[in-house]
């Protein structure tokens, strides 16, 4: 079989990206070929290891180059330089499909792929669904579409008639499939809930753990607000206990100089490793007590899952989908902290953010005496059960039952007619 993958940003450094990968990775064991379309910065090199994953050429559109803006992020901020969909008029739209459809076309006739994965529900995706009539078109929702869905309310017609004739979609939880099937009016049998998995080689205890005291803490993701970032450091400052919290991850503009700045003053409690690689991060698990997410807005944060693999206790936002996934877990675990009031999908209400904040202190007070008391969380027979659903091996077992019902469905390649004879 030939896949033909869609990714509009870089193919690493963000969820989507180590995701792909492992698509691939697994594709390729599989005995399937795979190809890739990707956006990336005008000087960015596709890292080798991605490289060897495609039977043929990477084909990307360079941004700051085929396209004059930065890199259009799925998420508003982003690990490095982007911009915003909700800041592009209609000739930057424009101009953003006329460059990916011109790539499209070439990838399509140098691969011939049987099926097109593309991901996020969004204007890629739709693109690729008005372009190609007779080739199926499959795409992952990575929860960042959906936040992008409600907040350009100007692209969403756009991206709802291009994302009707998918063949099928994949989820990662219950509840986001029940959010695809409300926003973009799709048949729910269209719908399969896949998930995502973690590198179980890769993700395991260190026989070299720290040995508290102090408590070895990590948050690895973006430096923004909308990973409520700030709102953790300012839970650690009333933290009594010896502790040292690692932050792994980038960002840029002035929300990431807040947040450097925030952490400066916590002094050597706080240490700032900038991004690291999958290994690196593997490694800081590894020897870690616990891994905190104060996230506002997730589908299924893969790193919750390499962090408990990696013998963390958590503590995480109670978000529909982390509450689905780890709900049988026991709090020696996992803590869930409630959301503050939102006043939009990522941004809390300034009257509730310091019951947010209280409520982060609760969460890891209860989580460093866990660890003080030397709670094993590999002993947890619970998280050993949840572990083996999301392994990237158990995972694409269920894509590629996607794969296979999509290629022999009489509707694997729905009808579609292109406008004008192109995608545009």
């Amino acid at each position: 079989m030939n896949i033909l993958h869609l990714l509009s940003q870089r193919p690493d450094s963000t969820g989507s990206g180590v995701y792909v990968q492992a698509v691939m990775a697994k594709a390729v064991e599989h005995g399937y070929s795979n190809a890739l379309v990707a956006g990336i910065p005008q000087s960015y090199c596709v890292p080798e290891t991605v490289r060897e994953l495609c039977a043929v050429d990477i084909l990307a559109v360079r941004f700051e180059q085929d396209i004059s803006f930065p890199i259009v992020g799925m998420s508003d901020v982003m690990p490095y330089t982007s911009t915003c969909f909700s800041d592009l008029g209609a000739p930057q739209i424009a101009r953003y499909e006329q460059c990916f459809e011109q790539i499209l076309q070439k990838a399509v006739e140098k691969h011939a792929p049987d099926i097109i994965h593309a991901n996020h529900l969004w204007l890629l995706t739709a693109l690729a669904c008005r372009m190609f009539p007779d080739i199926p078109v499959v795409a992952s929702c990575h929860g960042s579409d959906l936040r992008q869905f409600r907040q350009c309310p100007h692209l969403r017609d756009r991206v709802r008639a291009g994302c009707a004739g998918l063949a099928a979609v994949m989820a990662l939880s219950c509840e986001q499939k029940e959010t695809i099937v409300r926003l973009y009016g799709l048949d729910r049998d269209k719908v399969a809930v896949t998930g995502a998995g973690f590198k179980e080689t890769l993700f395991v205890p260190s026989s070299q753990r720290f040995r508290p005291p102090p408590v070895h803490m990590v948050y690895a993701g973006k430096l923004s607000r909308a990973k409520g970032v700030p709102w953790l450091l300012r839970a650690c400052r009333r933290l009594d206990h010896d502790f040292v919290l690692h932050v792994a991850g980038s960002g840029c503009g002035q929300e990431e100089q807040d947040i450097q700045a925030l952490a400066a003053s916590l002094g050597d409690r706080v240490v700032m490793h900038g991004a690291l690689s999958q290994q690196q991060l593997a490694g800081l698990l590894g020897r870690s007590h616990m891994f905190v997410l104060p996230s506002f807005f997730e589908g299924l944060p893969l790193v919750l899952l390499e962090a408990l693999a990696s013998g963390c206790s958590l503590v995480a936002t109670d978000l529909p989908g982390i509450a689905e996934i780890f709900k049988e877990l026991p709090p020696q675990v996992i803590r869930r902290v409630p959301l503050p009031r939102m006043q939009s999908v990522d941004s809390p209400y300034p009257e509730h953010e310091e019951d947010f904040v209280q409520a982060l202190v609760r969460a890891l007070d209860h989580q460093m005496a866990v660890v003080r008391a030397g709670y094993d969380v590999q002993a947890c027979g619970e998280a050993r059960k949840l572990l083996e659903r999301f392994t990237w091996s158990g995972v694409f077992e269920r894509i590629n039952a996607v794969y296979q019902r999509v290629m022999k469905s009489d509707n694997g390649a729905c009808k579609r007619t292109p406008v004008n004879g192109s995608g545009r």
